[in-house]
């Protein structure tokens, strides 16, 4: 036997599910002998790349991963005292190994299929309640980004709610965190509001302004009481908008009880790793009233058919990007995944124990103060709860210095030194950081009289600014304190969810891909998570190496010049490609540039975000083939000729077909002056093939989360990154914490300056193990596999759009609307498959009454098999009602999903029988996911909004109370 020792695993083949012998099966069923002969008859020749992406060899994953602890170690995990809004923590190791770390969480998509995730959506609901809880608000949604773009979303809503539709100018306290304040601006300047920034207690407000906003604790650590300015506001009709810790809303009263309109923060400190900046979930709570003006997702309760308890994202039909340009924002995401965490951090520990760790933290910060003061040191803050600023004199460089020293990193600024401190902090470490003060006066431990101190500790927080009323009474925060106990209570909601871990999740324009367990095991190594995203920059020489890799890569794979890695949601990365046109126009003097031509089929978000960037939309048509209409657009571009600011498009089009007309479209725009800005949502069916830069766009956003492998996370982390050509590198976003200005920069798109760093590993993972072979198989797949179920599919589905040659991009539109005049609708094929054991495809979208079908190059022919027997299985069954043979109200669509409840109840009143509803096809049996509750009731759930848990005895709705 002759040994190979040459060998070395590819990951590609991990990656890319379909073998050999399955390619072959594939290519007959299309008619093609080669996937290459196939890919020339989808992408137009004009726009194909002529060279392979120059790439870095494709490493194993073994390799990887121990090239990447090298890189790792050139991050250095000093003890954080910066603050600013980002701390260190203790991540349960419960919640780590079985949420974090579990691809049965993080897999998920987005629970608009509700009956099949009832799990996430309880998680939401307890994250829900613990915000509202905490913050003594009404009702809150179900996380956004970050805190800063959580405070702009604030300032929107607080301009569309304005009395007086005259004001035009918003207060910033100056204490409020500088990356917010960067955001703040980044919002403002487009919609032409004036941000009014200064010292809460001395301004002088008028009817001018529609809001205000404060950091509480601020951001120097001082807790002020903001009762009478809260209540001057009110006077006036100006909205107070409050950033809350919410660790310090445990001691501290909530802004709800003393006159905030809406409060906003991050819920990071809640067993969220510092991961450099994120992802971390930040939250929104406000008034009753404001309900449908809120920016994001809410979870609410309902019904199903059998009148149980059911939840559902309330409102989901008025979510924001809905309602395209008219809209007041462009989230179309969340964290979830985060969130889920949080929401898990205070189950675990409940309200006693969430108190003893504030309580503990506040302690240490006193003992802090106390010592310190005693050396002869200036502490500033006379009310605080965990963050003292020092006035250290001619001697700050010391301080400096020995806490470099001691591997502690405090926050400077001038002779001030800032510490802040949090649940990770010990009594040993104030003992280090007290001694630093010492030693930089000639003094010791014992001058700080610090024993002394430490018996006689009390608090600074006045009564009147202590908090009294309790929080978190509902069970769930009591039950679940043993690791036992929350273990079963993670596990009983994971087993409610469909995941990738039960079957392929066709979502179109989602690419729902496999993540790789090596692309998601760094995320937790200790020297990335616990990194503060403000760290000196000798301190993260890892990170920055990532960063330089991933944007080189990211750039040749794109054909653009440079990228910023900033946006931290697709969305995000829409608003700032937009602004960076808007800032070149501007450079050029061309200020009128402000109209932005968008194809009718565009997703919401497009209008949505360009509204926010102060852009005029006008639509362009599609033909009947659901390409953008050439002349209309043509006659559009000279219409607008002196105004027209860029042209959004998506490619491979929001209709899954490569248009053989984009390069001549590109050019029009660029012949009267405009930009040409790519979304990027589409990416996965060109990499390697075609580029952004070679159909000629100049800005494009890419979702990491999509063809890039960052998981959806079941509702979020997202990231958004744009690249750019050459003209436009000058405006890309830049921070006011740290230095990546690139000469023209604008303001911070996002509240840290590299996004949700920790998750752009799994990205530079997945490019360094996939290279450049990798990169373009996994697009030819994924051509290849839509290719294949479409194949199979279309003599029974129309197929709605195709490209020139009758192929489809990596994504098809099945059409379903013929069956309505059977009474059957798309909701009941999605429905249906549930029982197929099924995520439904993408519905009715971009086409009313479709499903938009992506499978990805992740999933093996026999899954592809196994979805196409369903979906063929199903038109049967609409057939069964179209002939007749079945009710057209008592039907398997109609009913659907079926409970394991209802199919084993004592009782059954339909004419079918139960095998045929639960086991439909033979492979069900072996593979059965059982939907939790039936089909929800979404006009109860939005007739009665009820956005926090429940007492239990109202689990039982009046509904039941006949029977």
């Amino acid at each position: 036997m002759k040994l190979n020792i040459d060998y070395q695993e590819k990951f590609q083949h991990r990656h890319i599910a379909p073998d050999q012998t399955e390619t072959v099966a594939m290519l007959a069923q299309l008619g093609v002998g080669s996937v290459d002969e196939l890919i020339d008859q989808t992408i137009p020749a004009a726009i194909r790349l002529k060279n392979t992406l120059n790439l870095p060899a494709a490493k194993s994953e073994f390799d990887y991963l121990n090239n990447l602890k090298i890189t790792a170690s050139k991050n250095k995990v000093f003890k954080s005292y910066i603050g600013k809004g980002y701390y260190d923590v203790i991540v349960p190791g419960v919640i780590q190994r079985n949420i974090l770390e579990n691809p049965g969480w993080y897999t998920q998509y987005t629970p608009y299929q509700a009956e099949i995730a009832q799990g996430r959506l309880q998680a939401l609901l307890n994250f829900q309640t613990m915000v509202i809880d905490l913050t003594g608000m009404e009702i809150a949604n179900a996380s956004l980004l970050d805190e800063g773009t959580a405070a702009a979303e604030a300032m929107f809503m607080q301009y569309s709610l304005r009395k007086n539709v005259k004001a035009k100018r918003f207060f910033v306290s100056e204490e409020v965190f500088p990356q917010t304040i960067d955001i703040l601006k980044t919002r403002s300047n487009p919609l032409d509001l004036e941000l009014v920034i200064g010292n809460h207690r001395t301004i002088d407000l008028d009817d001018s302004f529609f809001g205000a906003i404060v950091q509480y604790p601020a951001g120097n650590g001082e807790v002020y009481d903001y009762r009478s300015f809260a209540d001057s506001l009110h006077e006036k009709n100006i909205k107070l908008t409050v950033v809350a810790d919410l660790m310090s809303l445990v001691l501290l009263a909530p802004p709800g009880e003393w006159g905030a309109d809406v409060v906003v923060g991050s819920t990071q400190r809640f067993g969220i790793p510092m991961g450099f900046g994120g992802p971390h979930a930040a939250f929104f709570a406000t008034k009753d009233a404001y309900k449908r003006s809120i920016p994001g997702r809410i979870i609410g309760v309902t019904i199903d058919n059998a009148g149980n308890y059911a939840l559902r994202m309330a409102l989901q039909t008025r979510e924001q990007h809905i309602r395209r340009d008219k809209a007041t924002s462009n989230i179309c995401t969340a964290q979830a995944l985060l969130a889920i965490m949080a929401g898990m951090y205070a189950a675990y520990h409940g309200p006693e124990g969430l108190k003893l760790i504030a309580e503990r933290i506040h302690g240490l910060a006193v003992l802090l103060s106390e010592s310190v003061k005693a050396l002869g040191y200036g502490q500033q803050n006379e009310v605080y709860f965990d963050t003292l600023t020092f006035d250290a004199g001619l001697v700050v460089n010391t301080i400096h210095a020995e806490a470099l020293n001691q591997e502690m990193n405090f926050y400077y600024q001038g002779n001030e030194v800032s510490i802040a401190l949090d649940e990770t902090t010990s009594p040993e470490d104030i003992q280090t950081i007290v001694r630093i003060f010492a030693k930089a006066k000639g003094k010791t431990l014992a001058d700080a009289n610090f024993e002394a101190i430490k018996e006689a500790l009390q608090t600074p927080i006045p009564a009147e600014l202590q908090r009294t009323s309790a929080f978190l009474n509902h069970q769930v925060f009591s039950t679940h304190h043993s690791e036992h106990e929350m273990l079963r209570y993670i596990k009983s909601l994971e087993a409610k969810d469909l995941s990738l871990c039960h079957s392929m999740i066709a979502l179109g324009s989602c690419t729902m891909k496999l993540n790789a367990t090596t692309e998601m095991v760094p995320v937790t190594w200790a020297e990335f998570s616990k990194m503060h995203p403000f760290a000196p920059t000798d301190q993260v020489g890892g990170y920055m190496q990532i960063f330089d890799e991933l944007n080189k890569w990211l750039s040749e794979i794109t054909g653009f010049a440079a990228m910023s890695l900033q946006p931290n949601a697709g969305a995000q990365g829409e608003y700032a490609g937009l602004l960076v046109i808007r800032a070149y126009h501007q450079a050029n003097g061309d200020h009128q540039r402000n109209i932005a031509l968008i194809p009718s089929s565009a997703h919401g978000t497009n209008p949505a975000s360009a509204a926010m960037a102060g852009m005029k939309i006008v639509v362009v048509k599609c033909d009947d083939n659901g390409n953008i209409d050439v002349a209309d657009l043509k006659a559009k571009a000279e219409q607008y000729s002196k105004e027209l600011s860029c042209l959004m498009v998506t490619y491979p089009s929001t209709h899954g077909v490569f248009e053989e007309s984009i390069i001549k479209i590109c050019d029009i725009i660029h012949q009267h002056g405009g930009q040409v800005y790519m979304d990027g949502a589409n990416m996965n069916a060109q990499v390697g093939l075609t580029s952004p830069a070679n159909i000629g766009a100049d800005v494009c956003h890419l979702n990491l989360h999509k063809t890039f492998c960052i998981p959806h996370g079941g509702g979020g982390p997202g990231m958004g990154p744009i690249g750019v050509a050459k003209h436009l590198i000058q405006f890309l976003p830049g921070h006011a914490m740290v230095d990546i200005e690139q000469g023209k920069s604008i303001p911070a798109i996002s509240a840290a300056p590299w996004g949700s760093a920790s998750i752009l590993l799994i990205s530079h993972a997945y490019i360094a193990m996939m290279g450049s072979e990798g990169l373009t198989n996994a697009t030819r797949y994924a051509i290849l596999n839509a290719n294949y179920i479409k194949a199979r599919l279309e003599k029974h589905f129309p197929v709605l759009y195709a490209g020139a040659n009758g192929r489809c991009a990596h994504e098809m539109i099945l059409d379903c609307r013929a069956f309505k005049n059977s009474g059957i609708e798309v909701t009941d094929i999605a429905k249906r498959l549930m029982d197929y054991g099924f995520h439904a495809p993408t519905v009715s979208f971009p086409v009313a009454g479709t499903v938009m079908v992506e499978p990805t190059e992740s999933e093996p022919k026999h899954e592809l098999d196994r979805f196409c027997d369903a979906m063929i299985a199903i038109r049967n069954e609409i057939e069964d009602v179209e002939k007749g043979i079945s009710d057209k109200i008592n039907n398997p669509l109609k009913n659907a999903p079926h409970t394991a409840a209802v199919v084993t109840g004592n009782e059954w009143g339909h004419p079918y029988t139960r095998q045929k509803a639960a086991f439909p096809l033979p492979y069900v049996s072996a593979f059965k996911f059982w939907p939790s509750v039936g089909r929800v009731n979404d006009t109860h759930g939005d007739r009665t909004l009820i956005c926090v848990c429940p007492p239990l005895e109202s689990y039982v709705f009046e509904e039941n109370l006949t029977e």
